[in-house]
């Protein structure tokens, strides 16, 4: 059986790993020259189950409206006559219900549980053939606090998160010093934090060449530099992949893990679905052996910012800017970020410049991804992401390919076309959670 995975960032490879070690023939396409150079390049760098809070959550709409007009914002909602955000919008305040932010981050654990489960089984699988070498960690992530209010709405997101299976460890802000030493110059900021000891950090980047390595090796074709035109439709199936170049490759199934991207591509088949491109920042930090840096895996709630050590580097990364597919570097954004840096960690020793980068996150209403079938029949999805695909990719490559083997998941997901969870109306994929 023929699958082409549209889509070459982590979730794309990851999806076809798990396909070809299922037996498909596999072809990626993707219009980068090499694996994960867009959302998957410079993304934070954590596993992070503890992360399964939805941004739609109760706290987030008065946040917004006051975030409203600050250029460097933790979450910037550009107004702009855009029916897609708009659309996109509403459902997203409609997820800020208490009771669909609670079942939304018990589908999200589910996944990102899961998928780390399955990082670590691919980990030890692959040993023996070279391994997997992307500075990877298993010390945990760290969220603190410097705002007593973000603090006290933590400590209920964490109670729910326990009830769920994830195991948020409330910490005194002497534990959090203890644990993470680099913090010690800002312990008069500090009013607590949480600690997730399961969970990893690591370089997306170089975990999506190694793992694309490793999927030619088992017989995975990758067509890059060559982007997707368009789904050839017939009998109410995809039949083929038009490319940019004009080639075509006919399928027996195709997946869509393009991201952001992935809209644009489905519309002309007369299906929509509701992901928008939400644009994260990241500052790459080159570290002098002197640095006092930390090496647990951070998240600053407040200003929505993570830290991941990765070798000799910090990547700090995070905020999100609802701007269309606008990929400019906006100065005051990215200043923010260093400045929020060099403020808690003053004894920074950096060799150069710091390496700045941006990329459109592919983010539902809910958080939750769409994975699962389409009204087409042999037409799949596996994005919307948002700020988890390097923690979901693995989990979700291997739930797709149990779906297109016609086996159940091992996880409880609301898995798009099972049970009614999708349905077409009117030339709408409607997402129902």
């Amino acid at each position: 059986m023929r699958v082409a995975v549209l889509g070459a960032g982590v979730v794309g490879v990851a999806s076809a790993w798990y396909l070809a070690r299922a037996g498909f023939e596999v072809t990626v396409i993707d219009r980068q020259p090499d694996t994960g150079l867009e959302t998957s390049f410079a993304n934070g760098g954590q596993i992070a189950v503890s992360h399964a809070e939805p941004w739609a959550n109760p706290s987030t709409p008065l946040k917004a409206l006051s975030w409203l007009g600050r250029e460097d914002a933790p979450l910037l909602f550009r107004l702009r006559a855009d029916p897609a955000l708009l659309g996109w919008t509403l459902r997203f305040l409609r997820e800020c219900l208490p009771g669909r932010t609670r079942q939304n981050i018990r589908h999200i654990l589910n996944l990102a549980s899961y998928s780390r489960q399955c990082l670590g089984s691919l980990r030890r699988e692959l040993a023996g053939e070279g391994g997997l070498h992307y500075d990877h960690l298993e010390r945990g992530i760290l969220h603190f606090y410097t705002d007593p209010a973000e603090y006290r709405a933590a400590v209920h997101a964490a109670g729910i998160m326990r009830e769920f299976g994830c195991d948020r460890k409330l910490l005194s802000v002497d534990e959090c010093i203890a644990l993470e030493p680099a913090l010690a110059s800002s312990s008069s900021a500090l009013v607590g934090g949480d600690y997730t000891r399961e969970d990893e950090s690591g370089d997306a980047h170089a975990f999506t060449r190694q793992l694309a390595a490793h999927c030619r090796r088992i017989g995975v074709r990758f067509m890059l530099g060559d982007g997707v035109r368009a789904l050839e439709r017939k009998d109410e199936r995809v039949s083929a992949v038009l490319t940019d170049t004009g080639e075509r490759i006919e399928v027996d199934a195709c997946v869509v893990a393009l991201g952001s991207y992935s809209p644009l591509v489905l519309r002309p088949l007369g299906l929509r679905i509701p992901v928008y491109p939400a644009k994260g920042y990241s500052a790459t930090l080159a570290l002098a052996p002197d640095s006092v840096a930390p090496t647990v895996s951070l998240t600053d709630d407040g200003h929505k910012l993570v830290f991941s050590r990765l070798g000799n580097r910090l990547r700090v990364a995070g905020t999100a800017e609802f701007n269309g597919y606008d990929l400019s570097l906006n100065p005051a954004r990215s200043n923010a970020l260093l400045a929020r840096t060099r403020s808690l960690f003053p004894d920074l020793r950096e060799t150069r410049e710091p390496e700045l980068w941006c990329g459109l996150r592919p983010v539902t209403p809910s958080s939750v991804p769409l994975i699962g079938r389409t009204a087409l029949p042999n037409l799949w999805l596996n994005t919307g992401h948002g700020t988890l695909g390097w923690t979901m990719a693995c989990g979700s490559g291997a739930a797709l390919a149990d779906l297109l083997s016609s086996r159940a998941p091992g996880l409880a997901f609301p898995f798009v076309g099972q049970d009614g969870s999708a349905r077409e109306t009117a030339g709408e994929l409607s997402i129902q959670r």
